[in-house]
């Protein structure tokens, strides 16, 4: 507990490595209120954005690239073709999904932000442990989009396409923004669920009683259930409420 603790001061007094130093709006709530916890350590995070960038014929790495536009909300066509003026290499549009990476104490601290994150939307979400049992989990997604625009300069595409395109995105945007939603209220029910336990002097292993490689099969099968529903209604994109093992209802029967 005093190596975590003592990890987490040393990473929060850091500044911040990103490219604007500071965190994104809608990502920011949500790191505060895990930091505010003494079990988890934000460690990086993006609450999304759309972003043209021109890859100087080197392929898609960012420390490659030159960035035309970064946008963490809804675009218009217009920006896009600004941005495409200032091309001179291969340029690609982008939408990024949320992410959120979390540093935690114990295996069960990542397992109940793993069962949020996957009732949320966050399908692509998984856990780590590293060297030195440092356990990591990662909330992300899988609803991206990555399109070529231009090839050296030459713009490949029409503008009616690329109206298409950023209809399309914003369309994911609004679908990120939604899921960024439901994992934070569904992270303060857990969050609450868990301290009430925890006052109460219930065993912290309670909120997966069976064990972690129990707890870990009940992820498998509701991947499987969700993926065959994908397959049977190709058409319909299955929501988080349509998860009826959701790892919230083990709180209230706890609680109960």
């Amino acid at each position: 507990m005093a190596a975590f603790a003592r990890r987490k001061a040393q990473r929060l007094a850091r500044p911040d490595p990103s490219r604007k130093r500071a965190l994104d709006a809608r990502a920011a709530e949500l790191v505060r209120l895990l930091n505010a916890r003494e079990r988890f350590c934000s460690a990086s995070s993006c609450d999304g954005r759309v972003v043209v960038m021109d890859t100087n014929g080197t392929g898609i790495q960012k420390k490659n690239c030159t960035w035309l536009l970064v946008t963490h909300d809804p675009c218009v066509k217009g920006d896009v073709m600004a941005a495409l003026k200032k091309a001179t290499g291969d340029v690609v549009f982008k939408f990024e999904p949320f992410v959120l990476h979390v540093l935690c104490q114990e295996l069960q601290d990542a397992q109940l932000l793993h069962s949020v994150a996957i009732d949320s939307g966050f399908r692509n979400s998984g856990i780590t442990v590293g060297r030195g049992g440092k356990i990591t989990m990662a909330v992300r997604s899988t609803h991206c989009l990555e399109v070529p625009l231009s090839h050296k300069g030459r713009l490949m595409v029409s503008e009616e396409y690329i109206e298409f395109l950023v209809h399309v995105a914003n369309q994911k945007m609004e679908e990120n923004i939604r899921r960024i939603d439901r994992f934070h209220k569904g992270l303060e029910r857990a969050l609450e669920a868990a301290d009430t336990l925890q006052k109460l002097c219930v065993p912290a292993d309670t909120l997966f009683p069976e064990g972690p490689e129990k707890s870990h099969s009940v992820y498998v099968r509701r991947r499987k259930r969700w993926t065959a529903q994908k397959q049977a209604e190709p058409s319909r994109e299955l929501e988080p409420h349509d998860d009826t093992e959701s790892s919230l209802g083990l709180f209230t029967e706890i609680m109960i």
